[in-house]
């Protein structure tokens, strides 16, 4: 009985969410928000790699915990790139900010650049 409800539970939630999807506006919301989410937690994950607390990586930025938090905190969309790469710098050696500007398609062709190793 349980499983038959989680399956149920199951094919509604699918359900909204190809219905929610099909909309253009709707899904071009979505993919900007999670195009905010992957920045902050490639931000805290690659601080934590680097063995580094919010305090310590503030002290190598110069600024406050508070602030470090901010550009870690979920939603946060304020970013210069010169932050980004001050903030990549005081991780330490090995790690780069990676720019990929997406041009717009066309019908004759798709173009795509990438700004590797921004520093």
């Amino acid at each position: 009985m349980r499983e038959r409800q989680h399956n149920e539970g199951e094919r509604r939630y699918n359900e909204y969410w190809s219905k929610q999807m099909r909309d253009p506006e709707f899904r071009r919301e979505y993919e900007e928000e999670a195009k905010r989410k992957e920045l902050w937690l490639a931000l805290a994950d690659a601080r934590l790699t680097a063995g580094l607390t919010q305090a310590q990586l503030a002290e190598r930025l110069g600024v406050s915990q508070a602030q470090v938090a901010r550009f870690e905190k979920r939603g946060y969309d304020a970013y210069t790139l010169n932050t980004l790469r001050r903030y990549v710098h005081a991780l330490g050696e090995g790690y780069s900010v990676d720019v990929t500007i997406g041009l717009p398609k066309s019908p004759k062709r798709t173009r795509r650049r990438s700004v590797a190793g921004v520093r």
